[in-house]
């Protein structure tokens, strides 16, 4: 997986270029907790944590506090 970093001006919210790969990698990565998977997928309007091709995503600040979990149905 190829990460490329940025920080978005206008929130201080990190952007990362990846490809492929899943939002519970890097949750885990970025955020300390893979369960927080959903607050990437939210931020960047997803609803399906697996990644196919060149993929930018804004990545929330860390924050230990936030729940993780399920997307809501």
């Amino acid at each position: 997986m190829q990460v490329h970093r940025g920080i978005a001006e206008e929130s201080f919210v990190q952007t990362i270029t990846v490809a492929g790969g899943n939002l519970f990698a890097l949750a885990a990565q970025y955020l300390g907790d893979a369960t927080q998977w959903i607050r990437i997928a939210q931020l960047n309007n997803l609803s399906d944590p697996m990644l196919t091709g060149l993929v930018t995503l804004r990545i929330p600040d860390a924050d230990p506090n936030a729940a993780g979990g399920i997307a809501p149905q």
